[in-house]
Order: structure tokens, then C-alpha cells, then sequence
């Protein structure tokens, strides 16, 4: 059993809650109860937080691209140095880069990660034996640390709109439909040990998908979510336009069966009419603040889409840094420096922002992630959080002003649970120095 002196639960905070947890997932939940003897006992839980949107390997490249070019940098100059950097990597490298950014997710709050895995074939550009290796390395990744994990394997195709031949940096990523139809039975192979493990599908973008393609490789997803890269960038918009005559989120909401279980990410530059729709979609905007802002993407419109109904998540993308209060800070402060105001995420006046942020995040994640239940609730996978009690940041407060001393303030995280297992203890993960100390072999290796 475990006890928290006070606990998010769905109806809001709560005293005394005892949880227990059986199988993986919480049983039974009491409240205004007092500890018992054999109860390990905490003073804050939170329901972790699923991060929608990972390029497990990009952590590695963290602070490499940030070295002025010759001309203005901009997100297609980033990729570039991306590209030379995966031509690198071998499955070795690619799990343990992954298991080292899965360490940071949950030492951070992360529970669940959404993996948009589009690397697939050797440096040269060839299958491996296994169509699935490296999806079987992200996977690997996965089960050493214990992050949940929902794998979106990656169609990516051509080069530009319109079917444009693909360029050598985009040879590790391409599949046709028929190639991507024996990825996915291989993947949902490799993801079958780990505990409540999902899968969907992930067309790149509708730079890298064509039409046809899309609608062949949405048949494959059966009930699973469906995630895009979409409208990141102006000059991404301004080629969609000239191939189709329409925007990005325009055009898929127009021609593709876009509902509750897509996550258009990033979603960046998008006009009111096409806020309005996606909001009425069901849809979630995979939201990056943090990545969003290092490759200079530009502001999402979070204010009137979420006044029109709409649902987000957080994601940690590039993953040039992992920290979900961080994504959920960086989402409002854009907001204030473009709008000069604060407390602009505020569901209405006498709200917590902190809280509002927390809680849609928390919806938005486990529905992009194709998570049923979340949050402390009965049934639900035990995800449990819990904040140090003693981080100066957390003295006096209660109640949400916990959430927002934790979003704005930097309060520590204690423990972690995933699906009913301690991974994280006084900040550390269990497995903290192993992984860490091959990560760090591994990045000698590939930038010596």
C-alpha cells in the first residue's frame, strides 16, 4: 500500500489517500484514511505524465547544433546537423541514448512516452535482418528504465509535397506500404513483453506522405492512435500551399479521417478558421514548447484553442531537454511575452494556472497515447508521482498552489511509480549509474 499525506485524485485534492496497487494497476483507493504500519508513505502524489511527442536518440545531440552557421540558422539548418549525426549511429547507439533520455522522463514526472520512431535502416540504407531492429532497441530501452511506452513507428516516404525524391540525409527513415505494413507486425512483436504497451501509426508529415500512401497506411493502425508533424514551420505552410492550394491542418482536416485518437504536432502556425476546427475535431495538439522554442518553430495560438474546447499534450520532441514542468512553464511564458500579460493559460479568473495546465496536459496525453483511464483513479495503470516535501519551493503551500510551485517554481520530484513499480527514488532512478555511465561511452565513441 502506498499513503500520501495528500493526493491529486480526479475530484481534486485529497487527504489521507491510501492506494493499492495489484497488478500493475490501482485496485482501490481510500481517502481520509490513516496510515498503516506496513504503508510506504509519501506527502504528495501526482498521477505521472505521458509525453506525447520523442526522438529518443536526438538526446544525444543535445547542445550540438548551437554554434552559429555562416547564414541565418533556422529549423532546416538544425536538421542538417541532425541528419550528419544519425548517420552514426548503430543499434547499440540508438538503445543507449534512448534508455538514457527515458531515465530523465522519469526521474522528471514522465510515465508514459510517445516514441515517433522513424529510424529504421542501417547507415548505408539498408534493412536490417530484423525490419524492426531498431524499433526492438527503442523497446529494449524501454524495459530497462520501465517508462511506458506507446511506440508510433513512422512512415516517411518522399522528400518535399508532391512526392518529392528524398534526399541522402532521409535514407535511414524510408518505407512504401507495403515495407511499413511488415514493420508494424514486427514492432507490435517487439513491444509484447513490456508492460501495457500500445501502438499506432505515425505518417511523418504531409511532406513526406503522400495521399494514397496515407490512406493505406491509416488501415494498418486498427484502434491505435494516429500522429503528424504538422504546420512546424511557415515554410512547411507555404509549400503545402503551392502543392495543394491548402494549409497543412486545412488540408487534413479536409481529406483525412482526423478524430479523437490523431495528435497533430506542433500545429504551430495555424489561422483562427483552422483552430476552430481542429479544436471540434477531438483532436490533440502535440504541443513542444521547449524544442518549439530551440529551433525558433514559432508560438502556438494556445489561448483561443483552448477557449474553442481544445485538447493538448506535451512533448519533449528533440529532447535537448526532458522536463515536463519545464514544457508546461515554457507553454505560458510564451503566451505572456507575446501577449504581455499573465496567467494567460487560465482557465478563468480565480483559477490555477498550474493546475489547469496540469490537468488538461494530463487528459490531452493519455488520450494521444491511447490510454484509457489516467490520473489516480481506480483501474488506472499505478503512474504515481511524488514531489519532495521538502524542497524549499513546496514550504507552506497546498492544495494547487503544490502544481504551481512545481511548474514555476522548480519543487523536486521524489519518487516515481510506473505501472505499479518504484523506478525513481530520491530523485535517482534505480538504474541511474549503469545507464548513464553506457550513455556516456556511447557519446565518447561518437564524437570523438
Amino acid at each position: 500500500m502506498l499513503w500520501f499525506e495528500t493526493a491529486l485524485l480526479p475530484g481534486g485534492w485529497t487527504q489521507g489517500v491510501r492506494i493499492d496497487v495489484a497488478g500493475g494497476s490501482i485496485a482501490r483507493i481510500e481517502t481520509d484514511a490513516a496510515p498503516a504500519p506496513e504503508d510506504e508513505c509519501h506527502a504528495i502524489g501526482l498521477p505521472g505524465l505521458a509525453n506525447v511527442h520523442s526522438h529518443g536518440f536526438q538526446r544525444g545531440m543535445a547542445g550540438l547544433a548551437e554554434l552559429r552557421g555562416p547564414a541565418d540558422d533556422n529549423f532546416w539548418t538544425w536538421r542538417e546537423v541532425m541528419y550528419r549525426f544519425l548517420d552514426r549511429l548503430q543499434p547499440d547507439d540508438v538503445e543507449a541514448i534512448t534508455a538514457q533520455a527515458y531515465v530523465e522522463m522519469l526521474e522528471r514526472g514522465f510515465t508514459r512516452v510517445g516514441e515517433f520512431h522513424y529510424l529504421h535502416r542501417d547507415p548505408a540504407g539498408a534493412f536490417y535482418d530484423n525490419i524492426a531492429e531498431l524499433a526492438a532497441r527503442v523497446a529494449a530501452a524501454a524495459e530497462v528504465t520501465g517508462i511506458g511506452l506507446t511506440l508510433l513507428p513512422v512512415f516517411y516516404a518522399h522528400g518535399n509535397f508532391g512526392g518529392a525524391a528524398p534526399v541522402s540525409g532521409q535514407r535511414r527513415f524510408l518505407m512504401d506500404v507495403e515495407g511499413f505494413a511488415k514493420l508494424m507486425e514486427a514492432s507490435r512483436h517487439a513491444i509484447s513483453p513490456l508492460d501495457d504497451p500500445h501502438i499506432g501509426v505515425a505518417p511523418h508529415s504531409l511532406r513526406a506522405v503522400a495521399p494514397r500512401e496515407l490512406s493505406q497506411i491509416l488501415l494498418l493502425a486498427d484502434d491505435g492512435p494516429v500522429h503528424i508533424h504538422a504546420a512546424e514551420q511557415v515554410k512547411e505552410v507555404e509549400d503545402c500551399v503551392a502543392w495543394s492550394g491548402a494549409r497543412p491542418v486545412e488540408w487534413l482536416l479536409d481529406h483525412a479521417p482526423v478524430d479523437e485518437r490523431w495528435c497533430l504536432v506542433h500545429a504551430t502556425h495555424v489561422t483562427d478558421a483552422e483552430v476552430r476546427r481542429l479544436a471540434s475535431s477531438g483532436a490533440v495538439a502535440g504541443l513542444c514548447p521547449i524544442t518549439e522554442a530551440n529551433l525558433g518553430d514559432g508560438i502556438f495560438p494556445a489561448r483561443p484553442y483552448f477557449d474553442a474546447g481544445g485538447c493538448f499534450g506535451i512533448g519533449t520532441d528533440s529532447n535537448v531537454l526532458i522536463d515536463p514542468a519545464g514544457e508546461l512553464r515554457m507553454l505560458e511564458y510564451a503566451q505572456r511575452l507575446s501577449q504581455r500579460a499573465r496567467n494567460v493559460l487560465a482557465a478563468a479568473p480565480g483559477r490555477s494556472t498550474g493546475r489547469d495546465l496540469f490537468d488538461a496536459a494530463l487528459a490531452g496525453g493519455a488520450q494521444a497515447l491511447g490510454v484509457k483511464t489516467a490520473g489516480l483513479e481506480q483501474g488506472a495503470s499505478a503512474d504515481i508521482v511524488s514531489l519532495d516535501a521538502g524542497d524549499p519551493s513546496l514550504a507552506g503551500r497546498n492544495g494547487d498552489l503544490i502544481l504551481d510551485s512545481w511548474l514555476f517554481a522548480g519543487a523536486a520530484i521524489d519518487c516515481v511509480w510506473r505501472h505499479g513499480k518504484k523506478t525513481v527514488s530520491g530523485g535517482r532512478h534505480n538504474h541511474r549509474e549503469r545507464i548513464r555511465g553506457r550513455y556516456r561511452d556511447t557519446l565518447a565513441g561518437l564524437l570523438a
